[in-house]
């Protein structure tokens, strides 16, 4: 595999002319695979492909083994640029040639339109811009962590500097002393409307000065020499201030390369033509494979495997959990930072921590006090800095650590959707403990009181969904969380609430209980109907059912869903033969709890009567018992429910 020593004091002209052969094939392949597919990134593809691969000629990297512990990483934060990368790639043997011009952008093939991780040499699924830098801050966290010395390369474009979120990660980077992280901005002045100084002008060497990186500028982006010195730079710490990131902004030249597409915001997001793309092959003075690839698009529907990245995660000892007692009254919140202090006890005492705690300036709120302060290297306050967070903890929860990201549910799931979005497509082991949820906020009104965390997270399709129901409870939910990869969300109240008793008058969730996910738990049993509830609602159903039972003489079922994702199925069909189900929670009433069992009732044809008790509009600011009732999701609103449905009411034998 080629390589440029970074010992050597230039690049050498055998080594100039292997890079402009290599330039050269990756020109065609761009050519040749965008205009196979009608569509891609041709221009930008072109206006970093000099920087891609003088980065690949000098990072330590491996094709043999793409997750090698000791590589280097580039992350390409403008995932558009995948017809640039993959051509790269194909020179260092990480894919092949022909695999990637037949199945480009075509469905099946693990070439697709933006770069994902399901072709080897790829360390993160991009294309929504202005993410890269905070996944790359993950990863270069990860490693100072572990005392570690490799790089984390971050390529971005200039008009992505418009987002937000990058402003969040560089100050992150400067306060936690990433030096081991650069930026590299691919400067064409151009996006898809036209010059990045009129659509939304920056200054952005002036920018990353501000926020305290190491600024280098290069005055010619296309240019070997300049590059590698640049590069050189970086890892000699010559760069400025050690201490700091580095950002490298170099001067490009939107399609260099092809004299028809140069400076054209045009070529941004549009291919060429057949007959153009053959007068771009002639001028650069190659052959022209789009006949044959052309026929082989049309005839092949095989493609080569995906890549499958292991999945790493670490061995947590959970210990044994804390039982709260009947008299007990907490709220869920504590019970959670009583557990992630265990856990940071148990797993934190070596040089390297197993477990990672990020907070956003709520760190007393959301109870991370006794995490901090056991495990103070462990924990990172960011700021208030959401986006950027979600992004850098599910980065970092897949390089081998239990990562807990907590704050209120209006922060860590309305707001920063997206980002949880692109952490699930990138598989990450994120376990996200959002407090404060629902009307249960109170006094803070509409704007605090996050009433569809349900509906929004269970569009996305790893994350598991928890709501315990009270403080045993939530305290085996994190343990089990811990211990195991994937991405789960434990979501709680702020109130306090009372231990949930079994009929012995003991705590339910304690003893020999087990979190299963997936499954309900059956609190009180009962043919008049049943009561499925979630969260801090569990208490008024239990309330409701004994004064149903002592003032009209009816039993209804309490069950208790803390698992909303996985869905207890066999629990509500059996619901269902009381002939009457009432759910209820603290929650938009129609995407949560109530709207899943309608689902599973509607999909299994079952027939009985139903009604949903939910958030119907945003709340007031007042107490929660008073929000509570106002929306008829409290004890009184279950009772009424219940009476109200059982008219017409046939128990099914």
């Amino acid at each position: 595999m080629f390589r440029i020593s970074l010992d050597q004091t230039s690049v050498t002209d055998e080594q100039k002319k292997t890079l402009n052969e290599m330039w050269l094939r990756c020109m065609r392949r761009i050519v040749v695979s965008t205009t196979l597919a009608g569509s891609g990134h041709p221009g930008g593809s072109m206006s970093s492909l000099h920087l891609l691969l003088m980065l690949y000629s000098t990072m330590a990297h491996d094709s043999e083994n793409p997750c090698w512990e000791q590589r280097d990483r580039l992350l390409i934060s403008m995932g558009h640029i995948s017809p640039g990368m993959y051509s790269v790639l194909c020179e260092f043997g990480y894919v092949k040639e022909d695999s990637f011009c037949t199945g480009y952008r075509r469905a099946g093939s693990p070439f697709t339109g933006h770069l994902e991780c399901c072709v080897p040499g790829v360390e993160w699924n991009t294309g929504v811009l202005g993410q890269g830098l905070s996944a790359g801050a993950g990863m270069a966290l990860a490693l100072k962590i572990r005392e570690q010395a490799n790089r984390v390369f971050v390529l971005m474009g200039d008009g992505e500097q418009q987002k937000g979120q990058i402003s969040e990660a560089r100050r992150f980077a400067v306060k936690y002393g990433l030096n081991n992280m650069a930026c590299i901005i691919d400067r064409n002045y151009l996006q898809i409307c036209g010059s990045t100084n009129s659509v939304m002008p920056q200054e952005i060497r002036a920018e990353y000065a501000a926020a305290h990186w190491n600024v280098a500028y290069l005055e010619d982006g296309h240019d070997w020499d300049q590059i590698f010195n640049a590069i050189q730079s970086i890892y000699s710490s010559r760069a400025g201030d050690p201490r700091f990131p580095t950002a490298l902004i170099a001067r490009t030249i939107m399609g260099k390369g092809v004299s028809f597409m140069e400076n054209k915001a045009k070529y941004h997001g549009s291919p060429l033509n057949e007959s153009d793309a053959a007068k771009a092959l002639e001028e650069l003075g190659v052959d022209n494979p789009i006949p044959f690839f052309k026929e082989k698009r049309g005839t092949s529907s095989v493609f080569s495997d995906a890549f499958c990245r292991p999945r790493k995660y670490v061995e947590i000892e959970a210990g044994e959990p804390r039982t709260y007692s009947p008299e007990v009254v907490t709220d869920n919140r504590s019970a959670y930072g009583a557990a992630l202090e265990d856990l940071a006890r148990l797993n934190n005492g070596g040089a390297v921590p197993r477990v990672i705690g990020f907070s956003c300036d709520l760190e007393g709120s959301v109870k991370m006090g006794g995490f901090h302060k056991v495990s103070e290297k462990a924990y990172f306050e960011a700021g208030i800095q959401e986006h950027h967070t979600a992004t850098l903890a599910g980065a970092l929860s897949n390089e081998g650590f239990a990562t807990f990201f907590s704050t209120f549910g209006t922060f860590g799931v309305t707001e920063v959707f997206n980002q949880l979005r692109l952490n699930d497509i990138n598989h990450t082991n994120l376990k996200l403990v959002c407090t404060h949820l629902g009307l249960d906020v109170g006094e803070d009104g509409q704007t605090h009181q996050c009433i569809d965390y349900i509906g929004l997270l269970q569009h996305l399709f790893g994350f598991s969904i928890f709501l315990p129901a009270d403080p045993n409870q939530t305290d085996r939910i994190v343990r089990f969380a811990a211990e195991r990869p994937g991405n789960f969300f434990v979501g709680m109240g702020r109130s306090k609430m009372s231990v949930i008793l079994d009929e012995s008058g003991n705590p339910a969730f304690a003893g020999d209980y087990r979190f299963v996910p997936g499954k309900a738990d059956k609190l009180r049993g009962g043919n008049d109907g049943a009561i499925l509830a979630c969260g801090a609602l569990v208490g008024d159903a239990l309330k409701a059912r004994e004064e149903l039972s002592k003032l009209h003489g009816l039993t209804v079922s309490v069950l208790n869903f803390a698992s909303i994702k996985p869905l207890d199925v066999d629990a509500i069909e059996e619901a269902a033969e009381t002939g009457l189900i009432i759910t209820a929670e603290d929650h938009h009433i129609d995407t949560g709890l109530g709207a899943r069992v309608a689902a599973v009732l509607a999909e299994k044809a079952i027939a009985c009567k139903f009604a949903r008790l939910g958030v119907k509009r945003y709340g007031f600011s007042g107490k929660p018992e008073d929000l509570y009732r106002l929306e008829g999701i409290n004890r009184e609103g279950m009772v009424k429910a219940v009476l109200q449905n059982r008219q017409g009411v046939v128990l099914k034998k």
